[in-house]
């Protein structure tokens, strides 16, 4: 196959980015920006509408047939795999002592999160990168545990390469977020106790946890032998790349001008927009394996983020409530979701807004295929014992 020229995997990215100010410069004659442009960490805009009976039926009817999907694959076409073709459950070995050493920095940076305490001075204010990267080492060590290698153990360099790219990756959809008026922002960005300056190292540093923490949960849920089959064996759904490049760069400029009604696409434009170039160009990702009838890899990434996402949600959450006690936490964020934002269960999430972590998984994975792919390093997640149908 020739080689990939670096252009052609450049131009879909910087044609998000461009789609979006040229939509802007019209959707807003006066400023040619929407409100809110720049300011980083990004603030409150506006106040969207928080509740529609229409759209969030709407949304709950897509999110009741996702479930159907995730709970009952078998209506949507699946086969099950029989049990001589699935992996073998892998062999337990000890916890390594990196685990350890994670749950003390979790356990520890967690308490002085919630609790808010000032008795180590202001490193209170710093704990959120801590606390995340205490869990990210754990749960490598419950990969370990359960498959005998693990992305720490056998790929450093992929886990510190995950960090790099997570902190541009997130950056850019915090670029985005500004054209959806702000689904989410951060209250206490510019906080008194600490300068603009710190604040803005603060929050590039937390960036690097999000691509690590799915990458790992996503090799631990590889390591389930049946939850990897139940997903293996379903239709073989071929994407049109030229037409899914149409559509994405389509439903961005749309989304500049209802950035109310169409604020999920924020998620799903930039990714079918990267998606169908990479398809054009016969680059493996979770799609390529959905094509050939193994949604495997796809679905077990998506649920990487949902379950990553729960604990994202409840030290958020845990960080700021009670409210009677003062605000340490720099990174907190508050969703301003248009017509669905009801329902919080100890978390500043709506319900129904938890069902986006999945396809921000599958984006998280797909821009770590891109990066790699144009920066010539092996984004792929497998590990030395991967022999099942997750692997590609």
């Amino acid at each position: 196959m020739e080689k990939t020229k670096p252009w052609s995997l450049i131009w879909p990215v910087l044609a998000t980015i461009v789609v979006l100010l040229a939509a802007s410069w019209f959707a807003y004659p006066s400023t040619h920006l929407p409100p809110g442009f720049g300011a980083f960490p990004p603030e409150f805009v506006q106040q969207a509408p928080r509740f529609w009976w229409p759209y969030f039926l709407l949304v709950l009817v897509v999110a009741l047939v996702i479930t159907a999907f995730l709970v009952f694959p078998q209506w949507f076409g699946f086969q099950p795999v029989p049990p001589q073709q699935r992996q073998a459950p892998p062999a337990n070995t000890r916890l390594p002592w990196w685990f350890w050493v994670g749950a003390v920095f979790t356990a520890f940076f967690m308490w002085l999160m919630f609790a808010r305490v000032t008795v180590f001075g202001p490193l209170v204010y710093y704990a959120f990168s801590p606390l995340w990267w205490g869990f990210i080492v754990m749960l490598d060590g419950v990969v370990y545990r359960r498959r005998g290698c693990s992305l720490m153990a056998n790929r450093p360099r992929t886990m510190l390469i995950s960090a790099l790219v997570s902190v541009a990756g997130w950056y850019y959809f915090e670029f985005a977020n500004y054209f959806v008026l702000g689904n989410w922002y951060y209250p206490n960005g510019h906080m008194p106790e600490l300068s603009h300056t710190t604040i803005v190292v603060l929050f590039l540093i937390a960036y690097t946890t999000v691509w690590p923490a799915i990458f790992e949960w996503y090799t631990l849920l590889v390591s389930f032998p049946n939850l990897v089959a139940r997903y293996a064996q379903g239709p073989k759904l071929a994407l049109p790349g030229a037409w899914l490049i149409a559509v994405g760069l389509l439903l961005l400029v749309a989304m500049v001008f209802w950035p109310l009604p169409l604020f999920w696409v924020v998620w799903i434009g930039p990714m079918i927009v990267i998606v169908g170039q990479m398809i054009r160009l016969q680059i493996w990702t979770p799609f390529t394996a959905m094509a050939q009838g193994n949604w495997s890899p796809m679905v077990l990434v998506a649920l990487a983020s949902l379950f990553n996402g729960f604990l994202w949600e409840f030290w958020n959450y845990g960080s700021a409530h009670p409210t009677t006690l003062p605000a340490t936490n720099p990174n907190y964020w508050i969703y301003d979701i248009p017509y669905v934002d009801v329902i919080h269960i100890y978390a500043e999430m709506p319900l129904l807004g938890y069902f986006g972590y999945l396809p921000f998984g599958i984006l998280v994975w797909v821009v770590f295929l891109w990066a790699g792919k144009l920066f010539g390093f092996d984004a792929s997640l497998d590990l030395p014992d991967t022999k099942n149908a997750a692997a590609h």
